[in-house]
């Protein structure tokens, strides 16, 4: 049995920004768009858009760096609600 796994290339999208914000802030270009991807991860996966697997590739970081940032920042690293627990073991039962 042969497994095929398809990698997605990147999807490029521009947004325009003040053109002093990089001196602003002092930071390079490559940081801001940095900032910009875990930002994005982070909302994402706080609005429950994605999994936290996504969210550490859209930041560009393995999952346990996502982890340990969601962490510093004390985010919890699982979403579930208690309800959603407690409905998974009784599926599992």
């Amino acid at each position: 049995m042969i497994t095929r796994i398809q990698i997605m290339p990147p999807y490029e999208i521009n947004i325009d920004l003040p053109s002093d914000l990089l001196v602003t802030l002092n930071e390079s270009e490559l940081e801001l768009k940095r900032r910009i991807k875990v930002a994005l991860a982070l909302q994402l996966y706080l609005q429950q858009k994605v999994t936290i697997g996504k969210a550490a590739q859209i930041a560009e970081m393995s999952r346990y760096e996502f982890e340990t940032f969601l962490s510093k920042q004390k985010i919890p690293i699982s979403l579930l609600e208690l309800e959603d627990v407690l409905r998974d073991i009784e599926n599992l039962k």
